[in-house]
């Protein structure tokens, strides 16, 4: 029973994760956010006015999000993705996505030492 609960453990370390950053203020909250590959983004337009969220290398776009509306996206690749709002250029934000292959190969190892 105890390794079945240590395995079940480390399975849900492993699992894609959702993160949220509200726009509010002219401004990406939080700012920066790291993350792991597989998880997914979702920001949310709070304030009164139009917004978009786009990749500096243009390799996503939610295009126009109006107040109240959410658009999300999933890192696939690790990296750190630069995006602003096309609307309003002063306005930035990064995604630190890291590897999750190191993370899925540690665990993975621990659960063979249990079960050898």
């Amino acid at each position: 029973m105890k390794r079945l609960l240590i395995l079940l453990a480390l399975v849900s370390t492993v699992a894609a994760t959702e993160y949220s950053v509200d726009i509010s203020g002219f401004a990406f909250d939080p700012a920066t956010l790291t993350v792991m590959e597989g998880d997914t983004v979702t920001w949310t337009n709070l304030d009164q006015v139009a917004h978009t969220v786009t990749a500096d290398d243009a390799s996503w776009d939610s295009g126009t999000l109006n107040h109240g509306e959410s658009w999300s996206h999933t890192f696939d690749a690790s990296g750190t993705w630069d995006y602003h709002c096309t609307i309003h250029p002063m306005m930035t934000g990064t995604v630190i996505v890291e590897a999750s292959s190191d993370v899925e190969q540690g665990s993975w190892g621990a659960v063979k030492e249990l079960f050898n």
